[in-house]
């Protein structure tokens, strides 16, 4: 029996070692990857400097309408994965995306990542840059900051078109996350050998995300992916949802609201309703539904842009 426990100890130990040794070598794998591959990333964008820290907005078209899009949690590279959106839109509009700090090429922060601070920060961003008018858009839970923002920043915002955005009524948003397991991962490098296993998520869209702006955005991932500002997020995902909904946030009535979403949503058969509901408080307000998955920027840009132009150009003149 000693004999069988001591052979158990060395084996244990034996495989605690080897474990060691594979987080050493991630470790040391990723700091240098992350050196060698920040020197790799092409600089895009224009910044601007809220709180002491650069947030990068990325501008394409010269429209004399602007339409501002804000991304989903956790799209590392905004400007990247809306291009088929925006080289759409911009034929005809200014598009703005907004790559909040932690995204894109912005800096990261230490302020909390409420929808308060995420939405005041993107207000200072916009007016350093002179866009203080414009259609406001976005994916995901861009919904809920986007809901915040309207009822901020009334005067800024002419319309809303939401792409399979989230609302605050919507289950399952009470969740909590692993946050330090998730730290953990990013620091031993074991995140960055998980995102390797799929190095390309773009690779099916290939049409619409040429090879260097795919390439780009591997890197950017490996850039921002679990870093502090992401995870910080992540753990207030649960309270932004519960203070909209306790606040019991609508857009303003007089405000024009489209929103596209994913339809059938086998997760939650309830979604297409749901949005429907949102835009009700609107007077004037539409909902198409599609199908596609929750991204549905990166299969019907040509559509969504379509409907965009249609549902803007009925409205009355801003004025």
């Amino acid at each position: 029996m000693k004999k069988f426990l001591k052979v158990t100890l060395k084996v244990f130990g034996v495989i605690l070692a080897i474990f060691a040794l594979i987080l050493a070598t991630t470790s040391i794998v990723n700091a240098v990857a992350s050196s060698q591959e920040a020197d790799r990333i092409t600089p895009y964008g224009k910044f601007s400097t809220v709180d002491g820290k650069k947030m990068n907005l990325v501008t394409t078209g010269d429209g004399p309408e602007t339409i501002v899009l804000l991304p989903g949690f956790g799209t590392s590279a905004p400007a990247i994965d809306f291009l088929p959106l925006t080289e759409k839109l911009a034929e005809t509009h200014r598009v703005v995306v907004v790559e909040p700090f932690g995204y894109g090429l912005s800096d990261q922060t230490e302020k909390p990542r409420t929808s308060e601070n995420i939405v005041t920060e993107v207000h200072e961003a916009l007016h350093q840059q002179g866009i203080d008018r414009f259609v406001l858009g976005g994916h995901s839970i861009a919904g809920i900051y986007s809901l915040n923002y309207v009822n901020k920043y009334p005067e800024d915002v002419i319309a809303f078109v939401g792409v399979d955005t989230s609302v605050p009524d919507q289950p399952g948003m009470d969740v909590s996350f692993p946050i330090d397991l998730m730290r953990a991962a990013k620091a031993t490098g074991i995140a960055r050998a998980v995102t390797a296993l799929d190095s390309d998520p773009l690779a099916k869209f290939a049409k619409d995300y040429p090879e260097e702006a795919r390439e780009q955005n591997t890197l950017i991932v490996n850039r921002n992916a679990m870093s502090d500002t992401y995870l910080d997020e992540m753990s207030r995902i649960g309270a932004n949802f519960a203070d909209a909904k306790a606040r019991k946030l609508t857009f303003p009535a007089d405000l024009p609201v489209l929103l596209f979403a994913q339809d059938p949503n086998p997760a939650n058969p309830n979604w297409l309703k749901l949005h429907e509901e949102q835009a009700a408080h609107s007077t004037h307000g539409e909902v198409i539904g599609m199908k596609g998955d929750h991204y549905l920027h990166h299969t019907e840009s040509a559509q969504i842009a379509e409907d965009t132009n249609r549902f803007l150009a009925a409205l009355p003149g801003d004025e």
